[in-house]
């Protein structure tokens, strides 16, 4: 053990001087480094520094920081604390040396400072120097003595002393007495470093000339600067008492053991006085001027036992001294004191405080591998106080003795945390008393995992494709990679190699999350600049070092239909044309120009194909379909323009398909010079063409107008005639019977090729009506075009199909010329130069009442209704004609019957159709043949209610 004295450091303050003696004791223990000890006085400033701890030491603060530095104090409070970063010792609370230590000197505190990686202990005291903070103070501020006049010169009288917290120097020094005209004050020093205070009577008492006498007693310490304490002194003179009690030892001892209970008898002492009478009672009481005395102990005044009114503890105070007092009715006295002396008991268990800890430990630790250090305290004495700490288990851990009443729990053997992932260490310490008390303590021990595992990916390497022109961030694909360690060893943090694709990072192309393993595209693709790239991934886990592995990746990109075809040929630029020459002479099939395209997709995105748009003449030229050629398709005649314009468009096969169009001009000339007479127009046509489109476009608005607006009218008028016929259904006038003409077709090109004559009879209220066939033919039926006989033909061999179910039905192509001509249109706009005005039809008649108007519609609706009853399977019937199937050559014709309103003519083309209208009245008139053809089931009388629905529908 070496001792030496470091330095000296001086605190100067305001008001006192303070020095602090700095002492380090080096120990070579196990386990411990070093004690210093340190002197700081008492109540100094929160944060005032005590020492450079790391200095004295020969520490930096690195190693402090490193090492998680901590101060334990044991079970006083926390007065002081470390500072890291700068090595110092700090005081955290005012540090009051009287209420810590009271009267035990030296008074310090015991703190110890652990280090981890490695473990390192260090013993720090601090001793709490005394300063003059506390003034010498007297239990009472007076007190009365009565005295007898005949107290003989050198009486004494014993006078209380006066307290101070403080210890050494600072504590009380003298006292004095004024005024000293009768009483001197005597001073005499005490074994136990007190002071006996008494007043000594140094001239006789003359009751008749002074029977109160005031003094003033004041007590004065030794501290810088210095304090006193006062206490006002009265003496009443008596008449004569000349014996002062006395006590028959001067110095009492007894012995009390700790823990015993109060009211227990600890001394009785006695005094005597030779006076007789009330001179000679004695009195007693404890003049001890501590503080804890007359809280501890109590002496009856008459008898002089002493009892314990308090509890004893030894850990506290090992001994007690008492001062006593006896006086007589006379004021005469005599004082003693009383030394107690505490004995020890086993009544405090070992306490275990765990200094440092390891909560978990790496199962390839060596043997003798520290993982807790704890320190055991009794604070009991000899034999009570003696520990003894075990391991109650059977685990591979031993303790370690490393001071006293210090401790290192290590390992024994190597540790496998496969035979044992965890322990849980229970150490019990024991004292030797009788009987012995114990206290255990119990820590949880994890055996961590070494890193010897790396991560091994789901695959030997992985592909993946993307579809260009992604968006930035687009997820590809998600690798996997497992690690068969525990916890952070099997962590696995995904890593993007450092590589290069065509001279650019490859952490411009894609990034891969680190947790999840997701690799996202950074960029937008594009297939024309790059169709795959490679790169590795690197799988590392959390052990330390870490252990990785690597896995590559390659990135496939997909074309997509984004880009259009590009004409190579005839090249288009904005001021020149390419023209290419055909002779008038030229075959079918001559090659005019190939258009060349290509298109920078792959697959079949990049497939082209070749179609004609527009041409000024299209029976003259074609184009292949897959090689772009352009071939006329006829023999070139005198008749052609010589300037052809052919738009070609070009379209790939990608979904949805891309196209580019392209212009070629071709000259059909025998020579140049012909051919670029037209040519130069080119200009001039083009504006042409501008202005018309501009004019097309106009048109079109306005007619797309004047339809609506017809529309609109023309709706707006059958509401308004259907508002009407209700009102005629509703009123009670007659129906006057009505028979319309019969209908015929134009031309004989029309779909239903029947005329039909009705004859409709209805009443007011039985809301039912009868049809039937009337007679056939009419005088009345304007033969239009005797050449036709398509009509009549039609209806033979309609009716031929009709008797005979399993023959086919062989429908007639519709006729291409089905549309009016100016001369065959009704009304007023063909009323000029028409056949009718030839014929003598004369001008239109007045328009037919609202009745006739009804019955027109209703005839009408049961001409709708018989046709298609007529009509057997395979025939194109009504329902036929207006399913979604159907085409343009399913559109009727509806010249057959042009029924003119007001009218009795039907305007007919065919002068055959008046012998098939009346053969086919005639057929009407008698019960329809049977077939084997199923009929359909014959239909309700239809009301007038019934039949506006019907003609709602047809109008739908």
């Amino acid at each position: 053990m070496k001792y030496c004295v470091l330095r000296t450091v001086e605190y100067r303050d305001e008001t006192m001087r303070r020095q602090v003696l700095l002492f380090i004791v080096v120990f070579s223990l196990t386990a411990v480094s070093g004690q210093v000890s340190y002197s700081v006085p008492e109540e100094m400033e929160k944060g005032s520094l005590v020492c450079n701890l790391a200095q004295d030491l020969g520490l930096d603060s690195k190693r402090l920081k490193s090492g998680r530095a901590r101060i334990h104090s044991g079970d006083t409070a926390e007065y002081i604390e470390l500072d890291r970063e700068r090595g110092v010792l700090l005081i955290t609370e005012r540090i009051d040396r009287e209420i810590l230590c009271g009267e035990t000197t030296p008074c310090a505190l015991h703190l110890q400072m652990v280090l981890e990686n490695p473990m390192e202990l260090f013993q720090i005291t601090i001793e709490i120097t005394d300063i003059n903070d506390n003034a010498p103070i007297f239990r009472s501020k007076e007190k009365q003595f009565e005295i007898s006049e005949s107290a003989v010169i050198g009486s004494k009288f014993v006078l209380d002393k006066a307290l101070d917290a403080d210890i050494g120097t600072n504590d009380l020094q003298s006292y004095s007495l004024h005024p000293t005209n009768n009483f001197a004050l005597k001073l005499e020093n005490e074994a136990d470093g007190g002071m006996k205070v008494e007043m000594v009577l140094q001239k006789a008492l003359d009751r008749e000339h002074q029977e109160h006498i005031s003094l003033l007693l004041t007590a004065v310490d030794g501290g810088q600067p210095r304090k006193s304490g006062t206490m006002q002194i009265t003496v009443n003179v008596l008449d004569a008492n000349d014996n002062a009690p006395s006590f028959t030892k001067a110095v009492y001892k007894t012995i009390l053991t700790e823990n015993s209970p109060r009211g227990t008898s600890v001394i009785t002492v006695s005094a005597s006085d030779k006076d007789k009478g009330s001179n000679g009672d004695v009195t007693y009481r404890i003049s001890s001027s501590k503080y804890l005395i007359s809280e501890l102990f109590q002496i009856d005044r008459n008898n002089g036992e002493v009892t314990l009114i308090g509890e004893i503890d030894y850990e506290k105070t090992k001994v007690f001294q008492i001062d006593i007092e006896a006086i007589d009715n006379g004021g005469l006295s005599d004082s003693s004191k009383i030394l107690i002396d505490i004995t020890d008991v086993n009544d405090n268990s070992p306490h275990v405080k765990m200094l440092s800890q390891s909560e978990s430990i790496s199962e390839d630790s060596p043997e003798d591998t520290v993982i807790a250090m704890f320190s055991v305290n009794d604070p009991d004495s000899d034999r009570n106080g003696e520990v003894k700490c075990k391991i109650t288990d059977d685990i591979p851990f031993k303790i370690q003795n490393n001071m006293n009443r210090f401790y290192s729990l290590v390992t024994e053997i190597a540790l496998d945390r496969e035979v044992a992932s965890k322990y849980n260490i229970t150490v019990r310490c024991s004292d030797q008393g009788v009987p012995s008390l114990s206290s255990s303590v119990t820590l949880t021990l994890q055996i961590s995992d070494i890193n010897d595992n790396p991560p091994v990916f789901e695959r030997s390497s992985y592909e993946a494709s993307i579809v260009e022109n992604n968006t930035p961030g687009l997820s590809i694909f998600t690798m996997k990679a497992r690690d068969a360690d525990w916890n952070q060893n099997a962590r696995v943090s995904y890593i993007l190699e450092d590589s290069s694709v065509n001279g650019v990072p490859v952490s411009s192309y894609v990034s891969v999350s680190a947790d999840s393993g997701v690799i996202h595209a950074v960029r937008s693709f594009d297939y024309e600049q790059i169709k795959d790239f490679h790169f590795r991934v690197k799988a590392q886990d959390g052990g330390s070092p870490p252990l990785s592995s690597n896995v590559t990746v390659k990135i496939l990109i997909q074309d997509q239909n984004d880009n259009p075809p590009q004409v190579l040929y005839p090249v288009q630029t904005g001021g020149s044309v390419v023209y290419e020459m055909v002779s008038r002479s030229a075959d079918v099939g001559y090659l005019v120009t190939k258009v060349v395209a290509v298109d920078v997709d792959s697959g079949q995105n990049a497939w082209l194909s070749y179609k004609l748009q527009k041409a000024t003449d299209r029976a003259l030229f074609e184009v292949g379909l897959q090689n772009g050629e352009i071939r006329t398709i006829r023999q070139v005649s005198d008749k052609d323009p010589v300037k052809q314009i052919l738009t070609v468009i070009v379209e790939d096969n990608g979904q949805p398909s891309r196209s580019a169009t392209v212009t070629v001009t071709v000259g059909v000339a025998d020579s140049f010079p012909e051919a670029l007479s037209e040519m130069s127009d080119f200009a001039q046509d083009k504006e042409y063409d501008d202005n018309l489109t501009f004019y097309l476009v106009l048109a079109l608005a306005v007619v797309s107008f004047l339809f609506i607006t017809c529309v609109v009218v023309i709706i707006s008028v059958k509401i308004y005639r259907w508002r009407q016929s209700r009102v005629l259904y509703h009123s009670n006038l007659p129906v006057i019977p009505y028979y319309p003409p019969r209908y015929s077709d134009t031309l004989g090109t029309g779909t239903l090729q029947h005329v039909y004559n009705y004859e409709v009879c209805r009443t007011t209220d039985s809301r039912k009506s009868d049809c039937k066939f009337g007679r056939a033919g009419s005088q009345n039926v304007l033969i239009m075009d005797p050449s036709s006989t398509g009509t009549m033909q039609r209806l033979q061999s309609e009716k031929s199909i009709l008797d005979e179910p399993d023959s086919p039905l062989e429908q007639k192509p519709p006729n291409n010329d089905w549309r009016f001509n100016q001369g065959q249109r009704p009304g007023p706009s063909g009323a000029t130069g028409g056949p009718e005005v030839a014929m003598g039809t004369g001008p239109w008649p007045q328009p037919p009442t609202e009745a006739e108007q009804l019955q027109a519609l209703m005839a009408a609706a049961n001409e709708v209704s018989e046709a298609t009853a007529t009509l057997g399977p395979g025939t194109m019937g009504l329902s036929t004609r207006y399913s979604p199937q159907f085409t343009l050559q399913h559109v009727p014709d509806y010249r057959q019957n042009v029924y003119i309103p007001g009218s009795t003519a039907t305007l007919t083309s065919n002068p055959q159709q008046q012998q098939a209208t009346a053969q086919q009245a005639a057929q009407q008139a008698l019960p329809p043949p049977q077939v084997s053809v199923q009929p359909e089931p014959p239909k309700a009388a239809q009301t007038p209610a019934s039949k506006k629905k019907s003609t709602k529908k047809e109008k739908k």
